[in-house]
Formats: structure tokens, C-alpha cells, sequence
């Protein structure tokens, strides 16, 4: 009976065979988007989470792992890189980018891709990691294999969203704070670690 319905994007989507080396990501926004949708936790459908108040776009194709949770495991990390205990994770799957050279005009689309790096991002004091990755055969970046290999200004340019995407303007005070970029290998231990919150928080779909 299960097969007549549309699965859960967090919890009926494999995140694929070919771990951590290459995932499924499931893709909320793209640039091209005004407004912030972001996959309802009990339906499974895209929401609105809020309108794209101020001026910052998403530089890049943007969504989560399936099947991934962001829990103790994945602050450990957090903790550790910055000699803290009271971190912990934000309780939602681990957030991915997608670098391109596709227009893609819409998100709620599952796409493969290999994780390349991350920003360590804070977000009220809650683990709020954010991996870069890039979209698997893609004709420019799918040769990439590390941070390294992209433009520096593309860095940039995702370090500024995202340290400066829930800010209020005229406000000093920044919501989110990035403490870290890290490389390949630590994307994939968050990975890792985030299957394992979530086998620990949730039951195995498949």
C-alpha cells in the first residue's frame, strides 16, 4: 500500500548505495527563488517558510540529505573544533548546497552529488552545518573534488549568505555564526555521524 503514496523527501528517500562519497540530496530552493520554501516535517510537502525579505539570494542549488539528522553526533564535532560542550545539534537533517552550471528553475527534485567541503556554522548556539557540494557528472563542477578547486568568490559568496541571510538590517547582531571551513573529509564524517543520529532518533526506512 505504501507504493501508492509519494515517500517522505527525509524519511521514504535513500540517500543512496554510494555513500559518503556520493549522496541523494533532495533540492527546497533554487537562486531563482523569492520565497523560502522548506519541506514540512509531518507531510512531507514544500511550505512556506517565510518570503526572501531583504536582498539575499541562495547562491546555489539548496535542500538537504535524506535520512540524515543533525543530533549529538554531529555537534560532537562542533564541540570538539571549538572546545565547547554546550553545543548541540539542531534536530533537522544535514543542509546541503549543490553547485551547478544547470539552470535549475525549481526546487522539490532529488538530484545525486558529491560533497566537496562545508561551512561549520552556528546557529543559537546549535550545530547548523552546511556542506558543499557538487552535482555528480556535472559538466564544469563535477570534476571538483575538494574546496580548493572552486573560484575563491564562489566561496565567498556563500559564506556571506549564509552568515548574513536571517540578519536584520540595521542590526549589529548577527543570528548565525561560521567558525570553520572544513574540506572533504570532514563532510563526510558529518555525514556519517548524521546517519547515525538519525538510526538513533528514527526507525530505519530504507
Amino acid at each position: 500500500m505504501y507504493k501508492q503514496f509519494k515517500a517522505h523527501p527525509w524519511h521514504g528517500v535513500s540517500i543512496g548505495n554510494m555513500y559518503p562519497e556520493v549522496v541523494t540530496a533532495f533540492i527546497e530552493i533554487v537562486p531563482t527563488d523569492t520565497v523560502k520554501y522548506e519541506v514540512d516535517k509531518e507531510t512531507g510537502y514544500l511550505s512556506i517558510d517565510r518570503p526572501q525579505k531583504y536582498s539575499n539570494i541562495i547562491p546555489a542549488l539548496y535542500g538537504f540529505i535524506p535520512q540524515t539528522y543533525s543530533g549529538t553526533q554531529v555537534a560532537e564535532l562542533s564541540n570538539k573544533a571549538l572546545g565547547r560542550t554546550d553545543i548541540v545539534g539542531d534536530g533537522d537533517p544535514v543542509d546541503i548546497c549543490v553547485l551547478t552550471e544547470k539552470d535549475i528553475s525549481h526546487g522539490d527534485l532529488l538530484v545525486k552529488v558529491r560533497p566537496i567541503g562545508g561551512f561549520r556554522l552556528l546557529d543559537g548556539g546549535q550545530a547548523d552545518d552546511k556542506l558543499i557540494a557538487v552535482m555528480y557528472d556535472d559538466a564544469i563542477y563535477g570534476a571538483y573534488s575538494c574546496l580548493a578547486d572552486i573560484p575563491p568568490r564562489v566561496i565567498e559568496r556563500l559564506q556571506h549568505y549564509f552568515t548574513t541571510y536571517k540578519d536584520i538590517p540595521g542590526s549589529d547582531k548577527r543570528k548565525t555564526e561560521l567558525t570553520h571551513i572544513y574540506d572533504v573529509d570532514v563532510a563526510h564524517e558529518i555525514i556519517l555521524r548524521a546517519i547515525n543520529d538519525y538510526k538513533e532518533n528514527f526507525w530505519k526506512i530504507g
